[in-house]
């Protein structure tokens, strides 16, 4: 189990979640720390979908969820912001990204027009992730790292206390995945969130994460990232090719 700490954070313990009989998580205690990037590393299989459904409130589990302050003490109503690894929709289908927006911005309709302050609160919400430009293009024509940073801007609205990155930079050219990562690190301390992001990418990991937990049904081993590449746990799941690449 995690040491106490004295930063907010989300702390898992002891969760377990059982699906048709069979255990997907056991055990899992682990800490997300408010304005730091936590990312979950794992073999296919190893729980890594499991975990961010259970965060997102699909799966029962056994164990707690909580949110604590610096002091202590349990915050109530966790907001968790999701950005999922790809978002499946008609890309001929006649909708700007200010439509898509405001469709979760407004109770109104979009088809009856998108008002003047609800324009405001889209084109604020997308200038916090650099995007204020994408504001009027149709979102079939937005590249997959553009239509990421949608997602993002959306997920910081509600402002959330977890956000929740699925692999959202698969298939990114390199000058969406560079900035794509950038705005997160930026949010990462500007809105002080407790971040988790699940990747694959190991190279990616060592470069931006604060704090990596490796997954396989359990926690096999956290730390910052030198600590759990050096791990024989590192080395027994990937293999010693990928520690030392």
């Amino acid at each position: 189990m995690p040491h106490a700490c004295n930063l907010c954070h989300i702390d898992l313990h002891d969760v377990s979640v059982t699906r048709g009989g069979q255990e997907l998580l056991q055990k899992v205690s682990m800490h997300i720390h408010c304005g730091q990037l936590t990312v979950l590393i794992g073999q296919n299989g190893a729980g890594k979908t499991t975990l961010v459904r259970t965060l997102l409130g699909e799966f029962p589990h056994s164990g707690s969820i909580r949110h604590i302050n610096e002091h202590g003490r349990d915050i109530p109503h966790l907001i968790t912001g999701y950005v999922p690894q790809h978002l499946e929709f008609d890309r001929d289908m006649p909708l700007t990204v200010l439509d898509f927006m405001a469709a979760c911005f407004s109770r109104r309709p979009v088809w009856t027009g998108v008002g003047r302050k609800t324009r405001e609160e889209v084109r604020a919400a997308l200038r916090e992730v650099s995007a204020e430009d994408l504001v009027d293009r149709p979102l079939g024509r937005c590249s997959g790292g553009e239509i990421q940073r949608v997602l993002l801007a959306l997920s910081l609205h509600p402002a959330p206390d977890l956000l929740v990155l699925d692999e959202p930079v698969s298939g990114m050219d390199a000058n969406g995945l560079q900035l794509f990562l950038d705005t997160v690190t930026q949010l990462r301390t500007t809105h002080h969130i407790a971040m988790l992001l699940v990747s694959h990418d190991l190279r990616l990991v060592r470069e931006y994460a604060d704090h990596v937990v490796l997954l396989d049904k359990t926690v096999l081993v956290q730390g910052q990232p030198d600590y759990v590449f050096a791990s024989p746990e590192f080395s027994r799941v990937f293999g010693r090719e990928e520690v030392e690449a």
